[in-house]
């Protein structure tokens, strides 16, 4: 009898099938004698819409909510029907005596398997691969220990409860606030405390009222002496009145200590962690980075599994850090990599740890050899991200001398650091050694007057948030929020609100819904989305249910809670979300009306900012009518090399440039026309125009008409 192998794209499908050297292939699947491996496209299956329960959901109504059906349903997702017929007839071909789930080993890819499974027929025995690369030894290890897939039904039993408890409170909710307030609004438990997130550190940055202080310096022989003050002082007169003091007044060397300290490497890098440094230093966006990490696991192998909220590697993967590092001789590390290779590779503690590693560990390079030529730039700066950190935690840390002169004069204290490099260490991989003079300050010696000067400063408010740093709040909202001990416990726990899979997309959402926008970097709350957190229920803008959720979800996979009693908790929940939107009287207020008329409904359009320009869009909630206004795109200014900005479409479109540059798209027609067709080619086109990449949202498609 055969296996049938259900990878989860087609790119891991024909990595496996070669490892396993199904070379048959067929019409969405690849065989030989003994395996059967095909593929889904994401979810195959997913929770079926309100109108397929009951024709009356169709129409969006106020008063049918709140929709609680006493069983849910799945479907078939509509456009990738053809391969789910693929998928079911292998799965119950009479020669498969067995099913293996080979998708992406978490509660997502669980359950894109699972729900499959689910229509299928014979009930057949089932076996779970569980890997964290696609390389061909991790292929071949994985299937040499695959596990009963009755050891992952708590994982099952707890992404169908979170699918579920989202659509219960999805739908209902953004349905309440759409059709109460005749605007396009969505909210969710991730979603809804993300935006607070912003609007409360908004809010305190307007609230906040600059003090200035003061403080006093001196310098000695060159070197800057700080006073030591024990504080800020905002009173300006104590401080003139110590410098009147002080003025001429000789100080004597109290103290000369140098102490020896080092420095270790930051831990490997978690989805999360990549995704704020990637902003850091290129300000990749987080569902960018996500994407490229993709592109570096599924397509070149360079990585390992990106979705992953460990920063340890675990004890049985120590033999392969040689392989692994090998692998980074042909990147700007190679020297770096000769001479790891010339002594054995330990683990340490720094790194190693079974006991902080759940379904994945760190992000590392595979022992796959990069060609860095054939990435892309991001691909390339991402790739080279991992490979630091990865590298840097194999290095010795890194060793320096403190210095330290204290000066006293008139009973008030001053001190000067100096820091010296004794071994780079880890600090090797982007710093040379360079040799500085120690201070030259005995203890005892005498200054004979201080030449004080007078310093000021400025009290600053928080910085707003960035993609980077938001990410950062969300995995730790016990920063922002006032909660007290035992909910701050629960989120840290449970890891902040979101996951490091759906962080980028939670991000995405709330700029598609026109909830918050990017001004020079910085975050800021949209009118629309501070009228959205007022109008929203409070529990829902609150961590607390999403860290209560996430808390359940993990004692159902371990089998500690029931999956129906959960259900149940989130349909009394969306009974109560549902009545507070009924009997609010609160209203909504759009501030974007144009007088452009919709083409398709005639209603005024509403003018919103995208994260890469303006666009019109029906006021009508039920309309899908949508209009680009202008748009940042790739393509770069002939004269000043800036991005150029698209206003309009067709022939007659216009790119602007702020340096005055300004051409139709005819011309820009002309500009790069093909040879042979006199057209723009699709690939000269993609290195100018911004493309947009699919997401694999597992429920996009189901709550599409939502706008969730």
């Amino acid at each position: 009898m055969k296996s049938v192998v259900l990878a989860e794209k087609p790119s891991v499908a024909r990595d496996i099938a070669r490892v396993l050297g199904c070379h048959q292939n067929k019409n969405g699947y690849m065989e030989n004698n003994r395996y059967i491996v095909t593929w889904a496209l994401g979810h195959l299956v997913t929770n079926a819409d309100p109108e397929q329960y009951d024709a009356q959901y169709k129409e969006w109504k106020l008063d049918v909510l709140p929709i609680l059906p006493e069983h849910m349903k799945t479907v078939v997702i509509g456009k990738t029907r053809k391969q789910f017929n693929t998928v079911k007839a292998q799965i119950e071909r009479s020669d498969a005596g067995e099913v293996i789930i080979a998708t992406d080993a978490g509660r997502e890819g669980e359950l894109v398997a699972r729900l499959i499974l689910e229509k299928c027929k014979g009930n057949k025995p089932v076996k779970r691969l569980w890997i964290s690369s696609v390389t061909d030894k991790a292929i071949k290890d994985g299937f040499n220990r695959l596990k009963d897939g009755s050891a992952y039904q708590g994982l099952y039993d707890a992404a169908l409860a979170r699918s579920e408890a989202d659509w219960i409170v999805g739908i209902n909710a953004t349905r309440a606030l759409t059709t109460k307030y005749d605007a396009q609004l969505s909210t969710g438990r991730v979603q809804t405390p993300t935006l607070q997130m912003v609007r409360l550190r908004q809010d305190e940055i307007n609230a906040f009222k600059p003090r200035q202080f003061y403080g006093m310096e001196t310098v000695i022989k060159g070197t800057k002496f700080t006073w030591q003050s024990g504080g800020q002082i905002f009173d300006e007169a104590k401080v003139d009145r110590l410098l009147a003091k002080l003025s001429d007044e000789s100080a004597s060397v109290t103290a000369v200590d140098t102490v020896e300290k080092k420095k270790y490497p930051e831990l490997l890098y978690d989805l999360t962690s990549l995704q704020q440094e990637a902003y850091k230093r290129y300000q990749y966006s987080a569902k960018e980075t996500l994407s490229t990490m993709q592109n570096l696991y599924e397509g070149h192998k360079l990585v390992t599994y990106p979705r992953t909220d460990a920063n340890y590697l675990t004890e049985d993967m120590v033999p392969t850090l040689k392989d692994r590092v090998a692998a980074l001789g042909g990147t700007a590390y190679r020297q770096t990599v000769v001479e790891l290779l010339k002594t054995p590779i330990k683990g340490s503690k720094h790194f190693i740890n079974d006991a902080k590693v759940s379904d994945h560990h760190a992000i590392v390079p595979t022992e796959v050899r990069a060609n860095v030529n054939e990435l892309s730039l991001r691909e390339r700066h991402i790739y080279e991200l991992i490979a630091e950190r990865f590298l840097s935690v194999l290095m010795k840390p890194y060793r320096y001398s403190v210095q330290t002169v204290t000066v006293q004069a008139g009973g008030e204290t001053f001190t000067a650091k100096h820091e010296q490099a004794i071994e780079l260490g880890f600090k090797a991989l982007y710093e040379t050694l360079s040799e500085k003079a120690a201070l030259s300050f005995q203890q005892g010696e005498v200054i004979n007057s201080l030449k004080l000067t007078k310093t000021t400063g400025e009290t600053a408010p928080p910085p707003y948030f960035n993609e980077g740093t938001l990410l950062k709040a969300m995995e730790n909202p016990s920063a922002i929020f006032k909660l007290d001990k035992e909910q701050k416990a629960t989120l840290k726990e449970t890891g902040g609100i979101g996951t490091v899979a759906t962080r980028a997309d939670i991000i995405e959402k709330l700029y598609n819904l026109n909830a918050i926008e990017n001004r020079d970097g910085k975050l800021r709350v949209t009118n629309k989305g501070k009228q959205l957190l007022d109008l929203a229920p409070d529990a829902l803008k609150s961590p607390d249910l999403t860290a209560d959720w996430e808390h359940k979800l993990t004692q159902i996979e371990k089998g500690k809670y029931n999956k129906r009693q959960f259900i149940n908790e989130m349909r009394e929940f969306t009974k109560t979300l549902i009545t507070d939107i009924k009997t609010s009287e609160d209203k909504f207020k759009h501030d974007n009306l144009t007088s452009t008329e919709c083409p398709t409904c005639g209603k005024f359009m509403l003018e919103i900012k995208t994260r890469n320009g303006k666009m019109l869009v029906c006021q009508d909630p039920t309309c899908k009518t949508k209009k680009n206004v202008q748009r940042q795109t790739n393509a770069r200014c002939p004269n000043c090399k800036k991005k150029l900005t698209l206003h309009g479409t067709g022939k007659k479109a216009m790119y602007s440039c702020s340096c005055g540059f300004r051409e139709t798209q005819e011309a820009m027609d002309k500009r790069f026309k093909s040879n042979k067709t006199g057209k723009v080619s699709k690939n000269e086109m993609k290195k100018y125009m911004k493309q947009d990449e699919p997401v694999n949202n597992p429920f996009a498609d189901a709550l599409k008409e939502l706008k969730l």
